[in-house]
C-alpha cells in the first residue's frame, strides 16, 4: 500500500467501547455543564468519533438540586410545556422547576444539545440524572469527570 493513500476509519457498534461517567453537578453553570455532557454523549470525546453512528459513554449527573443559573436566569428563565389543545400550555420558572424536579433541568438542556432525531433519543438514554449524592450504578466502575 503507498504511504500517500489512507483509508478513515468508521466506527460501528462492533468497535466502540463504553465508559461510564459521573458529574458532579455542585456549584456547575448548567449551560456549561450540559454542553461537555452533551458532547460525551454523541462521543465526541473519542478519536473515532463518526457523527452517523452513536459511540458516546453513559453519562451520571449527581447533585442535580446544586446546579447554578448564570445571571438572571433562575428568575427569568421560563420552562414552557405545551400540551396541544387550548388553554394547555403551562410554564415554570427556572427557581421553582429547580426546587420541585432538579433532574428536568439537566435532561432538558442535555436533550435540546444532542442531534434532533431516532440517533439523538438513543444518545439521550445514557444519561442519568439524580437530584441527591447518591445511585445505583456502582457496578459499572465509573469514572468521575471534573470541568
Amino acid at each position: 500500500m503507498s504511504k500517500l493513500h489512507f483509508t478513515t476509519k468508521h466506527a460501528n457498534e462492533a468497535t466502540v467501547k463504553r465508559d461510564w461517567y459521573v458529574v458532579d453537578g455542585t456549584n456547575q453553570t448548567v449551560g456549561r455543564m450540559c454542553s461537555k455532557i452533551a458532547a460525551i454523549l454523541r462521543g465526541k470525546n473519542k478519536a473515532y468519533y463518526t457523527p452517523h453512528v452513536d459511540c458516546g459513554d453513559f453519562v451520571i449527573v449527581i447533585n442535580a438540586d446544586k446546579v447554578v443559573f448564570s445571571g438572571n436566569k433562575l428568575e427569568d428563565k421560563i420552562y414552557i410545556n405545551f400540551s396541544g389543545y387550548p388553554g394547555g400550555k403551562k410554564e415554570e420558572i427556572a427557581k421553582d422547576l429547580l426546587k420541585r424536579r432538579p433532574d428536568a433541568v439537566i435532561e432538558r438542556a442535555v436533550k435540546g444539545m444532542l442531534p434532533k432525531n431516532r440517533l439523538g433519543r438513543k444518545m439521550y438514554k445514557k444519561l442519568f440524572v439524580y437530584a441527591g449524592a447518591q445511585h445505583p450504578h456502582t457496578a459499572q466502575q465509573p469514572k468521575t469527570l471534573t470541568f
